[in-house]
């Protein structure tokens, strides 16, 4: 079966890996990063970037899912591709009663390690967290930590590649049923799959999906910060804003980094300029101070370095799932991580590869 995919990024990628090992003849297409964001004037995307938290633990039940059945084989995607993504420094999901009996429930029957920690037991095993009293935690040692989005989606090219699949480097100019265009060529398929994360509405001519404004902090750690810090997990906390922070990171540049998100706001980008218009736009600083001040409030006196701040988008869908689904016959769509895609994007990738060759997902 011949299958185009548009979209470059980690659902996308992660069908093409899928579809091309099944023996299918896969074509993906999609631009990569853009060197310069400020002038860039094309699509972007969200996995620019060295740190993504991956956990099993999650209080809805299908991310819960969906996210062992990718980090099961996160293994199998480096050997294949001899790219290496995974961090395994661990990961603590924490919150009230409520919260935590909902990740309880979530994760029902998937066998996921973990230490429960009571109130006592969370400010004992990280001394240096200040986190509500009410609070208990979920700790998980293995199989949990972080991920380079940026090295996942290279290393699900890559292994796409050797299974033998085509990588166009365009953009899609138009998407119709069994067929794409870019600016040099037209590709015919029997299927074809959109997997283009916030630009999927406008290449399908319709209005399905909510794309969001985020902005990110990073925060620059020295040795000490480094030293003391060391045993810090990735975490995922209950709070109005979805705060999350990632341990230090070792970013390209050289020096580790702190990272945070979260946002008090829902800021709407409604069309692709605006999109665009955000990702050149560097960010809020506002947020970003605001995103510092949470950062102090759950690690107290923490010293950094120095730190910057860049946008993200999520995109959503109504019901806050993913939406993989054939739209008709030869379109698929594969989109809407709703926030929580990148560390299940591998199996978000299989089920739409599924979909669009008539299989059950």
């Amino acid at each position: 079966m011949k299958v185009a995919i548009v979209g470059a990024g980690m659902i996308g990628s992660a069908a093409a890996r899928h579809l091309a090992k099944a023996g299918h003849d896969v074509t993906l297409v999609g631009p990569g990063e853009p060197p310069d964001w400020s002038t860039h004037t094309g699509a972007f995307a969200s996995h620019y970037d060295e740190g993504r938290i991956t956990r099993m633990n999650d209080r809805r039940p299908f991310f819960a899912r969906a996210s062992a059945a990718s980090i099961r084989r996160y293994a199998e995607i480096e050997r294949e591709s001899d790219i290496a993504f995974f961090t395994e420094c661990g990961a603590l999901i924490a919150g009230g009663e409520a919260y935590m009996a909902a990740v309880e429930t979530a994760t029902e029957g998937l066998n996921v390690e973990a230490d429960r920690l009571g109130t006592d037991a969370l400010k004992a095993r990280f001394p240096y967290l200040a986190l509500p009293e009410v609070f208990s935690g979920s700790y998980e040692p293995r199989n949990a930590g972080h991920i380079s989005p940026r090295n996942l989606v290279a290393a699900q090219q890559e292994a796409a590649r050797r299974h033998g699949a085509t990588r166009i480097a365009e953009e899609a100019t138009s998407v119709a049923p069994n067929r794409v265009s870019t600016p040099t060529r037209t590709i015919d398929a029997d299927e074809v799959i959109v997997a283009a994360g916030g630009w999927t509405d406008g290449l399908l001519g319709r209005k399905a999906l909510s794309v969001y404004a985020r902005t990110v902090a990073f925060h620059e750690i020295g040795p000490e910060e480094a030293s003391r810090l060391k045993s810090m997990p990735s975490i995922v906390m209950e709070s109005p804003d979805d705060i999350y922070i990632l341990p230090p990171v070792r970013y390209p540049d050289g020096r580790l980094w702190l990272k945070l998100g979260g946002d008090p706001t829902d800021d709407l980008l409604p069309d692709r300029k605006a999109i665009t218009d955000w990702y050149r736009s560097g960010g809020n600083a506002e947020r970003a101070d605001y995103l510092t001040g949470r950062l102090l409030q759950i690690i107290p006196g923490l010293a950094f370095v120095s730190r910057f701040h860049k946008p993200c988008v999520t995109t959503w869908s109504h019901d806050r799932l993913p939406e993989i689904r054939r739209l008709e016959t030869g379109l698929t769509v594969a989109a809407a991580g709703n926030g929580a895609g990148a560390k299940c994007s591998d199996e978000l990738g299989r089920m739409a590869a599924a979909i669009a060759t008539g299989e059950d997902p």
